[in-house]
């Protein structure tokens, strides 16, 4: 499919989606956060990727934030930057999200960031949020999961006093996985992103689902129950037993419970 403002390919297992606005800080626009949450969903359909990476094009910029241009004049849903669309989409999807950074991730591209199951940057990356600064700020996703990567202190800090950290500041407190040299970030995030590919899809999708379920509540635990070990019970002699009793109006054989 072709996009506007991002850039999508697929490399073996990996999906390399790339937010396509270097011009403009690869800030989120209204098309931009639609068609990540189009694109992200489209990959949790397939089988092909097992694991995405987000990026940035360009060599300065992963993400400064969003523009609100051309949004429309009310206080509904319609006058927003729809940035909820995108972390929504990361935090359903089965499959491991990876942040390569390759520059600056400021106010919504560092939410990005955190939203992101891991996170790997060049050395020469800036992480900051500036929301109060600016006079905004993200009361939902950009505090509850930052706070679970550096503490509440930390993370009060980052949101009041707004201050800028190197890539190897943020590794130091826990906000990213890994740093690299400048020149090397995409053959390292290839290497991670093949070592994730790796392991278990299936155990990966059941533990990113576990995490997503300490905040997410019901909307997490259902994807444990429904979207994984649901299609297992599906499979169960207990299962083929209860439809097959059903059907035939009868109490079920309680002997093939359970095993």
């Amino acid at each position: 499919m072709a996009y506007e403002t991002i850039l999508y390919e697929e490399e073996g297992p990996i999906g390399w989606l790339t937010l396509n606005r270097p011009h403009d800080g690869n800030m989120f626009n209204t098309t931009m956060c639609h068609e990540i949450r189009d694109c992200i969903n489209d990959i949790r359909r397939e089988t092909r990727t097992r694991v995405l990476v987000l990026t940035g094009a360009g060599d300065k910029f992963f993400c400064i934030g969003g523009r609100k241009d051309g949004l429309e004049d009310t206080n509904l849903y319609a006058g927003m930057l729809p940035t909820l669309e995108i972390y929504e989409s990361i935090d359903r999807l089965q499959k491991p999200v990876i942040a390569s950074v390759n520059g600056f991730a400021v106010g919504g591209g560092q939410v990005l960031q955190v939203m992101c199951d891991l996170t790997i940057a060049k050395e020469s990356a800036v992480f900051r949020q500036v929301g109060p600064m600016m006079g905004s700020f993200d009361a939902g996703y950009g505090t509850w999961y930052l706070e679970d990567l550096v503490g509440k202190k930390k993370a009060k800090e980052m949101w009041y006093l707004n201050p800028r950290l190197s890539a190897k500041e943020a590794l130091a407190i826990g906000l990213i996985n890994r740093v690299v040299p400048d020149d090397k970030l995409k053959e390292e995030t290839r290497k991670m992103a093949l070592e994730v590919a790796d392991r278990g899809a299936f155990a990966l999708a059941s533990i990113k689902a576990a995490f997503t379920a300490r905040h997410g509540g019901v909307g997490g635990l259902s994807r444990v129950s429904h979207d994984l070990l649901l299609r297992l019970y599906l499979d169960t002699d207990e299962h083929a037993e209860l439809g097959k009793s059903f059907a035939e109006k009868r109490k079920p054989d309680s002997d093939t419970f359970g095993h």
